[in-house]
């Protein structure tokens, strides 16, 4: 590959908000990643723990609830690019929900990548505020999943 080829496909990449890129050409490989560190993060706020009917509201009721501003070490992010799966196996129930307790090093979440699936295991002890993707739904680099108390 050429140098000036190179540098292009840098920049493209760069101005891109993809956070992981890689391309092999004839025996030659590139892996580029960005890090994208210390972003505050808005959500919208998802239901509390389950002690009264507002707390069962759907995804869109939830959706149009006011923003709130969720501290960075309450997000428990992706640490690659995949699909999430809130479950061990298809037809199993979710491996946690909104208000569970969970402690640190516990499983609460799969991002499948390139075929292998990957546990997400909790960073801390707390309780799931919200889960902030959906079943299958694929996920980025970095992309906050749970929020954790």
């Amino acid at each position: 590959m050429e140098f000036d080829k190179i540098v292009e496909l840098v920049k493209v990449v760069s101005d891109s908000k993809l956070t992981e890129f890689e391309i092999e050409d004839d025996g030659f490989r590139i892996s580029m990643g960005k890090n994208i560190a210390d972003q505050n993060v808005v959500v919208k706020e998802m239901a509390m723990m389950p002690a009264s009917p507002a707390s069962t509201m759907t995804t869109q009721e939830q959706s149009s609830s006011d923003d709130h501003f969720v501290p960075e070490e309450n997000l428990l992010k992706s640490p690659l690019v995949g699909t999430f799966y809130a479950a061990s196996a298809p037809g199993e129930p979710p491996l946690v929900k909104v208000g569970d307790t969970v402690s640190k090093g516990q499983v609460i979440g799969i991002v499948e990548a390139m075929k292998l699936m990957n546990e997400i295991e909790s960073e801390k002890d707390g309780v799931v505020k919200a889960i902030l993707v959906k079943n299958e739904e694929v996920v980025e680099y970095d992309q906050p999943l749970f929020v954790i108390e």
